[in-house]
């Protein structure tokens, strides 16, 4: 019985240190990087973002999958909760610096504002972006306050400049921002 507690507990150990070829393990997971599982309404997994720090802010790379093909507005918002089946727990575009919607908008655009995210016609999209002077957790433009934050893919594309939604449409997929 000794022994095999013994064996038990030293294949665990060795086992425990384990992922896959190139993945960090926890301990080994960058300081300063969050992700979000994106959701349908249904539950369906619909992609991921990341948000890591850079020397001038902050760096997001989303993944799409499962989604209609062509161009989906998405934003940051202000709550980390992705309630269906509208999402609208996830609050307003997150907008630090209090600037009205929209890339092409004259008054904009807030941090919150990102261009559109193209999916395929095999229901797929990637998309990287910088924003510049953005913060995770410090300062007067940090993404994660007391509620957190969530990522909120739409139905339609954004016109980058109707405030305060950019007349995307229906939140169709949403993701929670979480470290780890």
């Amino acid at each position: 019985m000794r022994l095999t507690m013994f064996s038990a507990a030293a294949t665990l150990a060795l086992l425990g240190g384990c992922a896959p070829m190139g993945a960090p393990t926890a301990s080994e997971a960058p300081a300063g990087r969050v992700f979000a599982s994106l959701f349908d309404a249904a539950g369906s997994p619909r992609g991921e973002a990341s948000i890591t720090t850079s020397s001038d802010g902050l760096r997001l790379a989303i993944s799409g999958m499962d989604l209609p093909p062509g161009a989906h507005g998405f934003h940051i918002h202000t709550v980390g909760r992705c309630d269906g089946p509208d999402f609208a727990t996830a609050g307003p575009h997150w907008n630090p610096t209090g600037h009205k919607h929209g890339r092409d908008n004259p008054e904009g655009a807030h941090m919150g504002d990102l261009p559109n995210l193209l999916i395929g016609t095999d229901g797929r999209g990637t998309l990287e972006i910088d924003l510049p002077g953005a913060s995770l957790s410090a300062g007067a433009a940090a993404l994660l306050d007391a509620d957190g934050a969530a990522i909120v893919i739409h139905a339609a594309p954004d016109d980058m400049r109707t405030d305060p939604s950019g007349n995307s449409g229906a939140r169709i997929a949403c993701g929670v921002f979480s470290k780890g």
